[in-house]
């Protein structure tokens, strides 16, 4: 008779996570890793929500941040019986929390109740919003030339409470440069402390809002000037006070909030998965990108059509790509069939674009031809200058696309097949959201990349005239990424502001910082 072990139920653990000052990009290769192998994922109202893109689609989501009004989704005291619950349930728990959990974030707390419940645990330093609102605001909070002493200190609690801990006599001027966390709602009490307590009143001053992210907002006073410096700009939490002679650097070193696209918020009508390189390059020059993908592409129900053309794929002379869409559905099929890439083997390959090309090299393609003119109209001159006549080409393409190309090559003589290898529908989800979005006013730039983003962005905005659509996209300004697109733009009444010259991602971006350069007395 065999033994049987009773074994105890399987115990999680948590992961106290800092998720930075709010780029996402500022978090810890470790927090990285651990976000996408999360079972669930319990976050701050500080922790940047683009964050939550690298946790699984199964993984449970727990939002325990403010709710509107400044109230909160949960209690310190519900947050830490909930950590406790989610791992004793065996769950795999990250604690995201802005900045640095153990830096004014009561990650402590939250530990002692794991402790004494006996939930294993880890916790992952995250970049703190002292050092990163000072770098940000282009100020050192340390220098040789001014200061080799920081102080860190809560402005939550009125210095004038009998049960302060703050020393104030010996802060004032114990330390070259103090940081003071959460200091909005109490800066005139405060700065008057420091004052009082010896720190001169013409001691430099800098503010800073929501640091490190595209709406940051950094004002300089002294501290005699900066309660009214700051209640004129409308500054409000989330904020940071920088109190010490080193501000005075952020007038040379500035850098994040001089970039020419900052401050600019912009709509990007790409699929989110071909969105990526346009946000991550507008970003970089400080735009604000809101991804509201105009376009889903799913793949067809039928591909009758492409099978037939796959069995004599050999008898093809050429075979044209003419966006980054086609290649990829074109080879997931052709990989279904039991082929691959030597298939082609006795084709010329032409791509429309550079983008195109290179993506043809990750299925070890050459392009044969790229034209100079990076539309269907250039691909199509291209070819017939070489002379197409008799030649038979193989067109994948969307279910429902522009005819110049194929039309251009019959005219040519040519024979041409056109074979659907996906489709593209107008997503259903986020569309109140855009035109609440258009309404508010604060939209500078939509950005279309395909004539389909443009037709389904209208679809999204379902404007009842064109005096709506009008009012708005009052003063938003419209990039297109080539003639087609900004024919399309044009062809439904609006007015392009941007076309690079060179119809790529590359050059978009370089037009829309050079367009805004401009702008700027």
């Amino acid at each position: 008779m065999k033994n049987h072990i009773k074994h105890s139920a399987p115990t999680g653990k948590v992961y106290l996570v800092g998720a930075g000052p709010g780029d996402p990009g500022l978090i810890t290769l470790r927090g990285k890793y651990l976000l996408e192998r999360a079972e669930v994922v319990v976050y701050d109202y500080l922790a940047n929500k683009k964050l939550l893109n690298y946790v699984p689609d199964d993984a449970t989501l727990i939002y325990a941040g403010k709710k509107g009004g400044g109230l909160h989704a949960f209690t310190q005291e519900g947050i830490n019986q909930l950590l406790v619950e989610q791992a004793s349930a065996g769950k795999r728990v990250v604690r995201l929390k802005g900045g640095d959990p153990f830096i004014f974030g009561r990650g402590a707390e939250e530990i002692e109740e794991l402790v004494q419940a006996g939930i294993e645990f880890e916790v992952v330093p995250g970049v703190t919003s002292a050092t990163a609102a000072a770098t940000y605001a282009g100020i050192p909070i340390t220098h040789r030339d001014y200061t080799a002493s920081v102080a860190f200190v809560t402005g939550h609690e009125a210095p004038g409470k009998k049960e302060s801990n703050i020393a104030w006599d010996k802060l004032a001027t114990g330390a070259g440069t103090i940081v003071i966390y959460m200091g909005i709602k109490n800066l005139p009490v405060i700065t008057r402390k420091l004052m009082d307590n010896g720190r001169a009143p013409d001691t430099p001053v800098a503010v800073v809002r929501w640091a490190s992210t595209p709406i940051q907002h950094s004002v300089v006073g002294t501290l005699e000037t900066i309660t009214d410096v700051v209640q004129k700009a409308g500054i409000r939490p989330p904020a940071l006070v920088i109190v010490g002679e080193v501000v005075k650097l952020r007038k040379s070193i500035d850098w994040f909030e001089t970039r020419p696209l900052f401050g600019k918020r912009m709509v990007i009508t790409r699929t989110r998965a071909q969105a990526s390189e346009l946000v991550a390059h507008l970003e970089e020059y400080g735009a604000e990108c809101l991804e509201y993908s105009t376009i889903h592409i799913e793949p067809l129900d039928d591909y009758q059509q492409l099978d037939q053309a796959l069995e004599r794929i050999k008898s093809y002379d050429w075979i044209l790509f003419t966006s980054l869409n086609a290649i990829t559905y074109f080879f997931k099929r052709l990989n279904a069939t039991g082929r691959d890439s030597r298939a082609l083997a006795s084709c010329c390959v032409g791509a429309v674009g550079r983008a195109t090309a290179e993506a043809l090299m990750e299925y070890g393609i050459r392009a044969d031809l790229v034209p100079e003119k990076f539309t269907g109209e250039g691909l199509a001159e291209s070819l017939i200058k070489n002379g197409v006549q008799k030649s038979r080409i193989l067109l994948p393409r969307a279910l429902k696309a522009m005819e110049t190309l194929p039309e251009m090559l019959d005219d040519a003589g040519a024979e041409v097949t056109v074979a659907p290898v996906y489709q593209n529908v107008p997503p259903q989800g986020r569309k109140e959201e855009l035109r609440e979005e258009l309404a508010k006013g604060e939209i500078d730039l939509v950005t279309f990349t395909s004539s389909s983003t443009v037709t389904n962005f209208l679809t999204m905005v379902d404007a009842a005239d064109k005096k709506e659509l009008d009012k708005l996209l009052t003063n938003v300004r419209i990039a297109a990424i080539g003639p087609i697109t900004a024919e399309t733009v044009t062809r439904n009444g609006l007015k392009v502001d941007i076309q690079p010259d060179k119809y790529t991602i590359t050059d978009m971006v370089a037009a829309i910082v050079d367009h805004y350069r401009d702008l700027t007395p």
